[in-house]
């Protein structure tokens, strides 16, 4: 008589608690958008005077509410540098492994910094303020801080392709390379429209969402298969007349 049996694979606490908390903080960078968008856009349908045609999201940190705005902008960037500590779990190694993480990093900071600094007034907002929007000098460290936070979320979209492509995601890898280009398109087109900045501004927000959630995901995936940093060989035992064989 012969039965076969498998040894159950041993359990490294370590490694759970790893994995539990390197998902636990990228879950920062998926939620961080989608929050920050829906917080503004509960402000802007209830603050008197304000337009999104008209007014970008960063004005709702002006007038008497704008300590919700401001509060809002301090909570995402703390999301989104949580975030970035998840991800540089999520991809471990390799050259995007440093330099995804530390844009998305910089991105959350530039965020504290909106909170920091406060856009200008205009475009008859706060209710009462005139069309005309005059430069402050906290007005132009805003913008400065935004340009800077959204050029590093698109070059980590571009630097993002390649684990994308690597892991067999090649609709997600030419889409991280695309979307760069839509943001920016909204960010040009702002002159003309404030809506086509806040688009764009959004687009990045969402995507920044949806590619780390499908990168945790895959890492997801694999952990299960193979732990980090460790590799496991099972082995078959049998039982013949009463003696265990390798």
């Amino acid at each position: 008589m012969t039965d076969t049996f498998t040894p159950p694979v041993p359990i490294h606490p370590v490694a759970t608690t790893q994995r539990s908390a390197a998902r636990w903080l990228t879950a920062g960078g998926v939620v961080a958008g989608p929050l920050f968008l829906a917080a503004g856009l509960a402000q802007g349908l209830t603050r008197d005077g304000f337009r999104f045609t008209r007014n970008a999201i960063s004005q709702l940190a002006l007038g008497g509410a704008g300590w919700v705005q401001t509060l809002s902008f301090v909570f995402t960037g703390a999301l989104l540098v949580a975030g970035a500590a998840g991800l540089r779990r999520t991809l471990r190694s390799g050259p995007a492994g440093m330099w995804a993480p530390a844009l998305v990093g910089v991105f959350g900071l530039s965020f504290w910094a909106a909170a920091a600094f406060p856009a200008d007034a205009g475009a008859g907002f706060p209710a009462g303020s005139p069309d005309a929007t005059v430069m402050s000098g906290h007005g132009a460290v805003h913008m400065a801080a935004g340009m800077i936070g959204y050029l590093a979320l698109c070059a980590a979209f571009v630097v993002l392709a390649r684990p994308l492509a690597a892991r067999g995601l090649q609709g997600w890898a030419v889409a991280s390379r695309v979307v760069p280009v839509a943001v920016l398109a909204g960010f040009m087109g702002s002159a003309a429209s404030v809506l086509a900045f806040t688009t764009g501004a959004g687009l990045g927000l969402l995507w920044l969402s949806a590619v780390t959630a499908r990168l945790a995901d895959q890492a997801g995936h694999w952990s299960a298969t193979v732990l980090p940093g460790t590799t496991h060989t099972t082995k078959i035992m049998t039982i013949r007349n009463g003696s265990i064989h390798d």
